[in-house]
């Protein structure tokens, strides 16, 4: 199969979304999460070649960057801030707390507001900033009431730790909570056009004009070497499955903000290939009704 030739590829051409009314970012960003050792803890198996995916992110209109505490822990924030300090004027740095890492591949929620307060400081070290673009709840604690939460989160935004709060891994009723305390300008929940469980929330985020982060978008790599339907309409765009994928995400909700994420250059520049994959109306109801049945 042909791949698209992506190394000038701008990630513009996807347009842009104002997250929270004031920070206006291409609807391209990058995920953050892969610049990290297997299980996604300790280092990077090659350092450098993570910084410079992180480099060539930017270089190609990339200005959304989603990460979080619990990536490394802590490795995914430390290197952002070593490869990209002092931020360009225009990159808009998320991140999350929430979980805590007892170990390579598990992740144990914890929502207690003294956690989050930590975790949040310690974000704004690693990054070395005085405030956080957007600052995520990461994952709903059952065993906290995440109005207790949440309430922490509105606390540091108050303090100017934090310029806006988003939520991820969370339902339409748990989202309404939230707002009932404070404005939210974003979801990060699983999503993909084969695991569309999330559409209620996406809906949600639609009709509240929030971005709608997917977050394993082209499931963990799986749309490679997807059969059927997506590696047809690849192979008629001279495209990859998984920027099949991803144009389908594109296409389907202007709130969408893909953050697809590597640890590798080429694998970075295949992914933005799909911002310039104009995919037929046919093709992308043929994908809808994939997505549907899954």
């Amino acid at each position: 199969m042909a791949e698209r030739t992506t190394t000038t590829v701008n990630a513009a051409l996807a347009g842009t979304i104002d997250i929270g009314g004031d920070l206006p970012v291409n609807r391209f960003g990058f995920g953050a999460m892969r610049i990290t050792g297997e299980g996604i803890w300790g280092e990077p198996a090659d350092r450098e070649e993570c910084k410079r995916v992180l480099r060539r992110a930017v270089e190609l209109g990339i200005n959304f960057i989603d990460t979080a505490d619990s990536y490394g822990p802590e490795v995914s924030e430390r290197l952002i801030a070593e490869t990209l300090y002092p931020y360009p004027d225009e990159l808009v740095i998320a991140t999350k707390g929430g979980l805590i890492r007892p170990g390579p591949g598990q992740w144990t929620p914890d929502g207690r507001p003294d956690h989050l307060r930590a975790a949040c400081e310690g974000s704004l070290r690693r990054l070395r900033v005085e405030q956080i673009d957007v600052y995520q709840f990461h994952r709903p604690d059952p065993n906290v009431p995440i109005e207790e939460s949440i309430g922490a989160l509105v606390q540091l935004k108050d303090e100017g730790k934090i310029r806006h709060i988003g939520l991820s891994n969370v339902t339409t009723e748990q989202a309404e909570r939230a707002q009932k305390l404070t404005p939210i300008v974003s979801i990060q929940n699983r999503y993909s056009a084969f695991d569309r469980s999330s559409e209620s929330v996406l809906d949600f985020c639609s009709l509240e004009g929030l971005a709608f982060l997917p977050w394993r978008p082209v499931e963990g790599g799986g749309v490679a070497g997807a059969a059927g339907v997506i590696a047809e309409i690849a192979r008629r765009n001279h495209a990859t499955p998984t920027q099949v994928a991803l144009a389908w995400l594109l296409a389907h909700s202007p709130v969408m903000l893909p953050i697809p994420g590597t640890s590798k250059v080429a694998h970075l520049e295949e992914n933005l290939g799909a911002v310039a994959l104009d995919l037929a109306p046919a093709e992308l109801a043929e994908i809808d009704k994939l997505a549907a049945q899954g």
